[in-house]
């Protein structure tokens, strides 16, 4: 059986690029109808960023992705002084002074502000991008494997909510199923009576008066509606049972079951004994469900 994934996860992983030298990379998903990669990496990744697409798009097929990639320099840096550089200076300072007839003495703060004068012993050469490309895809296979895994234990609960849900409607429509042959004799009456008061004076036989009531009330019943609810969600668990890419294909039988349902509380907005009533709370709860289960799958890949 696949699996069923959602569109939201997150997965970091580190690594090294060069000596004192590391770096965080990190994926971010949430929803989105199509795959759409945001890429925020250093300056000069471009072909990285290449192989990172590639990647990605091979192993997900929709969501919102943020790909994060940070350079962390671990190595703890300490500033020298160049004695000769501030020797030099603090010397020219006082050639200048006397040969101007100046009195006064170097400042130290001014001279260490000249450039040359600092230096870092722990300084980092410049990092060529193909060395971080090379650190960076040893990592990227763990790394969205992380992400899928994550992506499929939030899919493995959204099938069981949506599951749960189709368990609800498919007993809401056994319910009225049981409920319709009351309502159907009842509306029938109710045709049958009202027909003949509006023909009242003119000839018609019984049996056409039977003919046409029985008529309208089969137009009234709601046992297809309730044929197709069933075949909607048998379908719907089918799916779910099956996995793999789920999200548009529940989200177009959840239309159809919203569909049906509009439909049954047509049909029986009229009927005003207490199974009518029933059938229209019960109609009413379909539409909340399905709803829900809707939110539900707006989250599946």
């Amino acid at each position: 059986m696949s699996l069923a994934y959602s569109m939201t996860g997150f997965a970091r992983i580190q690594g090294s690029v060069a000596e004192g030298v590391g770096f965080t990379l990190s994926l971010k998903s949430v929803n989105h109808r199509f795959l759409d990669l945001h890429m925020r990496l250093p300056a000069g990744c471009d072909a990285l960023e290449m192989q990172l697409r590639k990647l990605l798009k091979e192993q997900l097929r929709r969501g919102h992705v943020e790909v994060t990639l940070q350079l962390d320099r671990q190595r703890q840096r300490t500033l020298q002084y160049d004695r000769t550089a501030v020797a030099a200076y603090v010397d020219a300072y006082r050639r200048a002074a006397e040969e101007n007839s100046l009195s006064g003495e170097p400042d130290l703060s001014s001279i260490l502000r000249m450039p040359g004068v600092f230096s870092s012993d722990g300084e980092d050469s410049e990092l060529r991008p193909e060395q971080i490309e090379a650190a960076v895809l040893q990592e990227v296979e763990p790394l969205i494997a992380s992400l899928r895994s994550m992506r499929a234990q939030e899919g493995a609960a959204l099938v069981a909510e949506l599951d749960t849900c189709m368990v609800r409607i498919g007993a809401v429509a056994d319910e009225v199923n049981t409920l319709r042959v009351d309502v159907r004799a009842s509306y029938y009456e109710r045709i049958r009576t009202r027909i003949a008061e509006l023909t009242e004076g003119v000839s018609i036989s019984e049996e056409r008066l039977l003919s046409e009531a029985a008529i309208m009330a089969e137009r009234s019943d709601v046992e297809e509606e309730i044929v197709r609810l069933k075949t909607h969600v048998d379908h719907f668990r089918g799916l779910l049972a099956a996995g793999g890419e789920l999200g548009k294909k529940l989200d177009f039988l959840l239309q159809e079951l919203n569909r049906e349902s509009n439909t049954l509380l047509s049909k029986t907005s009229g009927a005003n004994t207490a199974n009518g009533l029933r059938i229209t709370e019960l109609g009413l709860e379909l539409k909340t469900v399905i709803e829900k289960a809707r939110e539900q799958v707006q989250n599946l890949e």
